[in-house]
């Protein structure tokens, strides 16, 4: 047997998405050694990129579609769009500009190229291409440009191009996640399928699937998100019409398990085999043992739709085994070849798109599973389960320094905290090679101690979900813990020098407006206070696999008044409207607007209801607020009054070699900052100046 795992496009061009190094790495288990004869992954996301921003594939753009920018251009200006016009214009006459400069350009962004020469040009000459994007970076700069500044430039030229693309050829273009738009609760499968066809799609992917697509016993397609859909049909249908029922091809990732899970649509048969929901381990083993039975599997064949197997002891401690022993394989991942894009200066905020990051995960779901708006039925939440650290450390490591990537991005719903020091305290024993980051819960288990530890340990950045910044916010969503706790930890972390990304959440179903404006206020506080380096707005979705779902079907929950219409033909059908939910959306250019300002450090004096042009209530939080909870902070870690505990196994080191000034006394250096002390100092005068003290 061969298996073939596939990405399809567009997922985040800097990196390989996971699923298929931990897909691959189930496949070459050791008790499949004998029916498997190959395992290969195509990540066929960067494969199409590099078939549009490529000489050749520029060159084929502008053919297909220099006539009608040019129409589009005189039509803009027709509508008094002098800007569109301009801009569809200069494409078309400065394309071979673009062709002649687009191989430099993404060589900039590599790291396996040379791009710095031709930088100087790139930057500095007059002979370049030049889009509003690009534009707009250089009017705006508070520096002399340099060369430095090219690989800004570059991000940017992509993004320009991008624009274009997306005005002119298909209008669901877009770097990441293409064709979001197509796949929403409210479409038919027979309009989602239509994206199947989109000329991006049919132009530039299905030359790629010819080139890399070869035939394979099973084909494994992973959708992790709804803007991957339409690409994993087009894959699916591939392999379909060429090999027939010689192959057999599934569709598995998070937008299956979400979005998926009801259906029972029998068109899917064209596309697919299967749908693979959850990890799915359980399911490929019967599969390849010919069982009859298939664990949460979903088949389409002989017309019949097949039941989903939602429960077998058997089946989830298998996958429980697996899930905590398995090791991603990136074996098949050219690390190099990824661009790695500067989207903006804000440090936290890039390193989603810059940094070739290994992605893995500490434990499988979380820890937690109780937030109200979260899909919590779901086993990517519910079902917890911590793999092996040491295992995991040491092949992390491995694929390091084969790879020569010492990044890794723990994509965990929430990275356990006794873990992360556990990984830590592997990192440090090995001298620290790793460098990493997660998301996290903000817990009362961050004290200082902790994240200097943490730190030390490689950590440097973390995310974590705030969502509502006041009290009553956090109880209504069972988030189980509180702002003082939350402020710690952001106090622990940002004096570690971790960087720290808060997530957000607007339009809840018992959210008023002063709510709002308080949790706004709140979040200004937070960065004049210096507590958070990027956050990001989200809007809320009540989801049926969701707590909040799930409670108020059992009548706990009484304001919240879902619109359900079941014999609607929806396709996806997780994501629900509730009576209200359109009131919040005029706050949310406002808000994105103002969180644009205070990451880059600007506006944080104004009064949050300025933001607005519309009436909004002032805020009730005293602007004292988080000041006060910081005090609180600093109070409860002065390390002057605390014990030091006997146990040496707690105790650790983290600062320099300490050294004799020859005069009773001693001196070392930690987070580059000068120490000294008498020789015979009681311990906890060290504590917090280079000694540690961990849980």
């Amino acid at each position: 047997m061969n298996v073939l795992i596939i990405q399809p496009p567009i997922v985040q061009l800097n990196t390989a998405y996971p699923s298929g190094a931990y897909l691959s790495a189930f496949f070459k288990r050791r008790e499949f050694s004998e029916k498997i004869q190959s395992v290969k992954w195509l990540d066929l996301s960067i494969e199409l990129f590099y078939a549009i921003f490529s000489k050749a594939g520029l060159t084929k753009l502008f053919s297909l579609c220099s006539e009608k920018a040019l129409k589009k251009a005189a039509e803009a200006e027709r509508n008094g769009d002098e800007a569109t016009a301009f801009n569809l214009r200069r494409y078309v006459s400065t394309q071979k500009l673009w062709t002649e400069w687009i191989d430099d350009i993404v060589a900039v962004l590599r790291p396996d190229k040379s791009g710095f020469e031709n930088a100087h040009r790139f930057v500095f000459g007059a002979h370049v291409p030049r889009g509003s994007r690009m534009e707009t970076f250089l009017e705006n700069l508070d520096h002399d440009l340099s060369t430095d500044d090219a690989r800004s430039l570059a991000s940017l030229a992509l993004a320009d191009l991008a624009d274009f693309i997306a005005a002119v050829l298909d209008k669901n273009f877009s770097l990441v996640r293409y064709a979001e738009s197509l796949t929403v609760s409210e479409s038919t499968f027979d309009e989602i399928a239509k994206g199947a066809d989109s000329p991006v799609l049919k132009e530039f992917y299905v030359p790629v699937l010819e080139k890399f697509a070869t035939k394979a016993d099973f084909v494994l397609i992973s959708v992790p998100f709804a803007g991957t859909f339409a690409a994993a049909l087009a894959t699916g249908r591939f392999f379909k019409e060429k090999y027939g029922d010689e192959v057999f091809v599934s569709l598995g990732g998070g937008f299956i398990n979400t979005e998926l899970r009801e259906t029972t649509e029998q068109s899917l048969k064209k596309y697919c085999d299967a749908l693979s929901f959850d990890r799915g381990y359980a399911g490929y083993k019967q599969l390849i043992e010919k069982s009859e039975r298939l664990f949460k599997m979903r088949t389409f064949s002989g017309g019949k739709v097949s039941d989903l197997i939602e429960s077998d002891r058997d089946s989830e401690e298998y996958e429980r085994n697996v899930t905590r022993t398995l090791i991603p394989d990136f074996s098949d991942i050219d690390f190099l070849r990824y661009p790695r894009l500067i989207d903006d200066k804000n440090p936290m905020h890039r390193l989603w798109s810059d940094g070739a990051w290994i992605k893995a995960y500490m434990a499988h779901g979380c820890y937690w599973h109780k937030c109200a708006f979260c899909d919590v039925t779901l086993d990517y939440v519910c079902s917890y389960c911590p793999t092996q650290i040491h295992e995991l450390y040491e092949g992390l490591l491995k694929t390091a320094n084969e790879k020569g990537v010492f990044g890794i991005h723990f994509v965990d719903e929430a990275m356990p905290p006794a873990m992360m020091v556990e990984f830590a305290k592997e990192n440090i024993a090995h001298g620290s090679p790793l460098t990493w980051w997660g998301n996290v819960r903000f817990e009362k288990y961050f004290t200082r101690d902790v994240a200097d530890f943490l730190s030390a340990g490689g950590l440097i950045g973390v995310s974590a979900g705030l969502e509502s910044a006041t009290g009553n916010g956090l109880s209504a969503i069972h988030k189980g813990t509180d702002l003082e706790s939350i402020v710690g930890a952001c106090c622990a972390f940002k004096e570690a020098g971790i960087l720290v990304h808060a997530y957000m959440i607007y339009g809840y179903w018992w959210e008023k407006p002063q709510d709002l404006i308080n949790s706004m206020e709140t979040l200004r506080q937070f960065y004049e206070n210096g507590l958070l380096d990027s956050c990001f707005w989200h809007k809320f979705v009540l989801t049926r696999h969701s707590r909040a779902f799930k409670e108020w079907k059992e009548g706990k929950i009484s304001d919240l008044k879902p619109i359900l219409n079941e014999n609607l033909p929806l396709f996806a059908k997780n994501g629900l409207h509730f009576e209200g939910e359109k009131k919040s959306e005029k706050y949310g250019r406002f808000l994105d607007y103002s969180l644009d300002r205070w990451m880059h450090g600007e506006d944080l004096k104004v009064p949050v209801q300025k933001f607005f042009d519309f009436p909004v209530p002032k805020p009730t939080v005293p602007k004292d607020f988080i000041e006060k909870l910081i005090s609180k902070y600093e109070s409860k870690r002065n390390f002057e009054f605390q014990k030091v505990p006997s146990d040496d196994t707690k105790k650790i080191w983290l600062g320099g070699e300490k050294f004799d000034l020859g005069n009773g006394k001693i001196a070392w250096f930690y987070m580059g900052e000068y120490f000294e002390e008498k020789k015979n100092a009681p311990e906890k005068i060290f504590r917090g100046n280079g000694l540690c003290v961990i849980p």
